[in-house]
């Protein structure tokens, strides 16, 4: 007699789902034991073929862009990458059920996972940003340029409201000025660091005092070189920029892709 299929046996959990954090290698242990991630959820694996990923249960009808929530995604792809490649999935993406994990993410990724992964293994993430000391370089545009000079000084003790031709025209040169400055200092400050990355993303950035914002991708074994290299650099321009070096991170910005890395 076939067995029957009563409603009971039908009725699935459409209320949990599972928030995604990252892909690794499958391997045993490859996830720590007692990780948790968002909501306190215990995190665990679910694999496919060379590659697994990294998850953990969420309730379907909670939002997940609190910063708690972004701090303990941050946190679990951190732990991940202290001990091994892991590629990132984007912020907030969650799948219904393991069999989704599998046909959606891993299945139809899995040789371009599998590549990441390779790529970077015994590499680590560190994030540099560059401010200039905004009263400094500020003191050298007006200093460098006899125009700029001129209208500075003419405006400088006028209320706000007079000279306002001559103000815009300050604040353009000023603009251009800083804009050209921050060129040859970028490419500066790269030519000294690169040679010691692996790869390079910049990041935007805004502001009188904004200079330079990269992740940068470094071997593990040019690590202590690269944070001695960065600190010599630090003294050697504190007088005119700021130095903040961040890391190692998981590689953030180097996973591509709009949804899955």
């Amino acid at each position: 007699m076939a067995p029957t299929t009563t409603e009971a046996d039908l009725v699935v959990d459409t209320d949990r789902g599972y928030f995604v954090y990252g892909v690794v290698a499958q391997a045993p242990g490859r996830v720590p034991e007692g990780l948790t991630g968002v909501g306190g959820a215990p995190v665990r694996s679910v694999g496919h073929g060379p590659v697994a990923a990294v998850v953990g249960e969420i309730d379907l009808q909670r939002t997940t862009g609190r910063r708690a929530d972004l701090v303990a995604y941050s946190e679990v792809l951190d732990e991940l990458a202290s001990t091994g490649a892991v590629a990132p999935v984007q912020f907030g993406s969650v799948l219904l059920d393991e069999q989704s994990i599998i046909e959606e993410l891993l299945a139809p990724n899995e040789q371009h996972f599998a590549g990441l992964l390779d790529q970077l293994a015994g590499r680590a993430q560190f994030n540099l940003r560059a401010s200039f000391h905004e009263h400094v370089v500020l003191g050298e545009v007006v200093t460098a340029d006899p125009e700029i000079r001129r209208l500075h000084e003419l405006t400088r003790d006028l209320p706000e409201e007079a000279a306002y031709a001559d103000r815009v025209r300050l604040g353009e040169l000023v603009a251009r000025a800083l804009e050209d400055k921050r060129v040859l200092e970028v490419e500066a400050l790269l030519d000294s660091i690169l040679p010691l990355t692996a790869a390079y993303s910049l990041r935007s950035g805004a502001g009188i005092e904004h200079l330079l914002d990269v992740a940068l991708l470094v071997d593990d074994e040019r690590r202590s070189e690269f944070e001695d290299h960065l600190e010599g650099l630090a003294e050697a321009v504190h007088e005119r920029i700021g130095l903040r070096l961040v890391g190692p991170v998981a590689p953030y910005d180097f996973v591509g892709g709009d949804t899955w890395g």
